[in-house]
C-alpha cells in the first residue's frame, strides 16, 4: 500500500489545520493508519491512529483533546484535524499503514513522505 500525506502549512500559535493521508493499492492488508512526527533535532514521536475497520482511536497524550483522527473507507483516506495548535507542534508529519492500532512505528510498514507543519508564537 501507498500513503501520500498532504494539508501541511504555517499556522499561528492556536490555529488548526487539518492533514489528509489517501492510501492507494492493497489497502485491504492494513488496518490501521497512524500518524507521527519528527521535529527537528528529536525523534520520531507517535501522535495518533485509527483503526480502519474499527475505527478504534488512540492519542499520545500530548495532543489528546487538541487532535482528532478519523476515516472516510469510502475514499481510502484518514484525517487529523488538528486545533489550538502550539509552537511545540511544529514538525514533519508522517502518516502510515500497519495491520494494527500501536504506538510503534516500527510496526508500520508503509509510510509517506511527510509534510511540515509550522506553527509560529
Amino acid at each position: 500500500v501507498q500513503v501520500v500525506e498532504s494539508g501541511g502549512g504555517l499556522v499561528q500559535d492556536g490555529g488548526s489545520l487539518r492533514l489528509s493521508c489517501e492510501a492507494s493499492g492493497r489497502t485491504f492488508r492494513y488496518d490501521a493508519m497512524g500518524w507521527f512526527r519528527q521535529a527537528p533535532g528529536k525523534e520520531r514521536e507517535f501522535v495518533a491512529a485509527i483503526s480502519v475497520s474499527k475505527g478504534n482511536v488512540n492519542y499520545a497524550g500530548s495532543v489528546k483533546g487538541r487532535f482528532t483522527i478519523f476515516r472516510d473507507n469510502a475514499k481510502d483516506t484518514v484525517y487529523l484535524q488538528m486545533d489550538s495548535l502550539k509552537p511545540e507542534d511544529t514538525a514533519v508529519y508522517y502518516c502510515a499503514a500497519g495491520p494494527y492500532v500501536s504506538v510503534y512505528g516500527t510496526l508500520y510498514d508503509s509510510w509517506g513522505q511527510g509534510t511540515q507543519v509550522t506553527v509560529s508564537s
